[in-house]
């Protein structure tokens, strides 16, 4: 199955141009190791409506199975990722968050200062990761071996119920 994701990185610097952005290419590169697609990628500020905006239209224009978002998941006032994925969601997927704060504590304590959030919006799965190339390939390793099947699950695949 080739999952088909959108990568959006969120970060005031990296969206002026003032620093480049290492987290969204980290990630791009574990999903096509896996043999997955990345259909659209972009970086924004950490302005809460843009960020609602294209959440939003990424989800329901059909193309994306998951969004990884990367960025503004922290305790800064400009970290506001998690607020604009609650606004887009549908149903909350509370278990992929924890799993993956769950796992990063084990190697650093900042692992509860996490805000991020996951969760479904009509098919597709918005995921938010920390804002580290090493955060977010960690976080994403922890929870890749249920991607395939989340995706199965969300498009009503009747092969999804042979992995059960």
């Amino acid at each position: 199955m080739i999952i088909r994701f959108g990568l959006l990185t969120l970060s005031d610097r990296s969206s002026r141009g003032d620093r480049e952005d290492s987290s969204g290419p980290a990630l791009a590169r574990l999903i096509q190791d896996e043999g997955w697609s990345v259909a659209k990628q972009q970086i924004l500020p950490d302005e809460e409506s843009a960020i609602r905006a294209v959440l939003t239209e990424w989800s329901d224009g059909g193309g994306l199975d998951i969004i990884l978002t990367t960025g503004g998941t922290g305790f800064s006032l400009r970290d506001v990722t998690p607020e604009a994925t609650k606004a887009v969601i549908q149903r909350e997927a509370p278990g992929l968050t924890e799993v993956m704060r769950a796992e990063s504590l084990k190697k650093t304590p900042h692992a509860m200062l996490s805000r991020a959030i996951a969760g479904i919006r009509g098919r597709t799965l918005i995921i938010n990761l920390p804002g580290s190339p090493k955060g977010a390939v960690e976080n994403l390793q922890t929870i890749l071996p249920v991607l395939s099947h989340a995706v199965q699950l969300l498009q009503d695949d009747p092969a999804s119920e042979s992995s059960h």
